[in-house]
């Protein structure tokens, strides 16, 4: 597979993630675990019918063990945060908070070995959090007292994706089959904690049942193997920087069903925390060779 395309695979990724918000808001009332359940099985069965076509299983018997421990961490803590804070905090909002991601794996990778935190990085994260504070601040029209734990949910998604991203630079060496057993690991903890915590609600109507299908199928399936092979195959600071637009995307997508009103506040926020995580990655790039 050529850099190229291994690139191109990746950039889906981002694309699918822009429609994580729509289709969470559209999943409504079903709560966060028994989504994550049925989200983890789809995206499971996406990666167990590609292992099998293409002899994959004893690629998987020499995953070690800490592989996978840390990749479902990573999956179903991040979900678990994000279908949270979505359920709790108006979805806009949550969501470019939870899009601090980016950001974050930047100045968490500037502390990394042979890495160093630059001006940049730090004039990156205070653009960027600008943005996130604007979203809080009673001027907004958008803070509501009764939104804070969804707000926590959003930032704690945010360290979870950042750090579970930056871990996984240490594991280049694990096939892409692997996201395969994460999955189903993660619906696996999904499942035994929505018995333990939650009502069970399934979706009410066609619209709702569509929207976690399609869930599954792409931001919490498909987006996770594309995503994989990008960062291992392709340019992966082209694919890094491009990342950067999901938080606009996400947010202009909602803006366009009527979900999300277009209020300038909201347009500034996305705008800065976008700018401040380009911000960071440029200073990353400039680095003396």
């Amino acid at each position: 597979m050529t850099e190229l395309r291994a690139t191109s695979i990746g950039f889906t990724a981002v694309l699918l993630w822009a429609l994580l918000a729509l289709f969470t808001v559209g999943s409504a009332p079903v709560p966060p675990m028994l989504l994550n359940a049925i989200c983890f099985v789809i995206g499971g069965a996406i990666g167990l019918v590609w292992v099998s076509v293409t002899g994959g299983w004893r690629r998987l018997a020499r995953v070690p063990w800490h592989v996978y421990a840390i990749g479902t961490a990573g999956l179903f803590g991040y979900h678990f945060f994000y279908f949270s804070a979505l359920r709790l905090a108006p979805a806009a909002e949550a969501g470019l908070i939870a899009y601090l991601w980016p950001l974050l794996i930047v100045l968490f990778s500037g502390l990394l070995p042979g890495e160093r935190l630059r001006s940049g990085h730090v004039l990156g994260a205070v653009v960027s959090f600008a943005g996130a504070a604007l979203l809080l601040m009673p001027e907004s029209g958008a803070f509501d007292v009764a939104a804070l734990p969804g707000y926590g949910f959003a930032a704690l998604c945010a360290l979870t994706w950042s750090g579970y991203s930056v871990l996984s630079r240490r594991f280049g060496y694990a096939p892409t089959d692997s996201v395969a057993v994460f999955c189903i690991a993660s619906a696996v903890l999904s499942g035994v904690a929505h018995v333990a915590m939650e009502d069970t609600i399934w979706p009410a109507t066609a619209l709702g049942w569509a929207s976690a299908i399609a869930l599954g199928l792409g931001p919490v399936g498909l987006a996770f193997y594309t995503w994989d092979l990008g960062v291992k195959h392709g340019n992966i600071q082209l694919l890094g920087t491009a990342s950067y637009a999901a938080p606009l995307l996400s947010t202009f997508v909602l803006i366009a069903v009527g979900i999300a009103a277009p209020r300038p506040v909201l347009v500034v926020s996305a705008l800065l925390i976008t700018s401040g995580a380009l911000l960071a990655a440029r200073a990353g790039r400039n680095r003396p060779g």
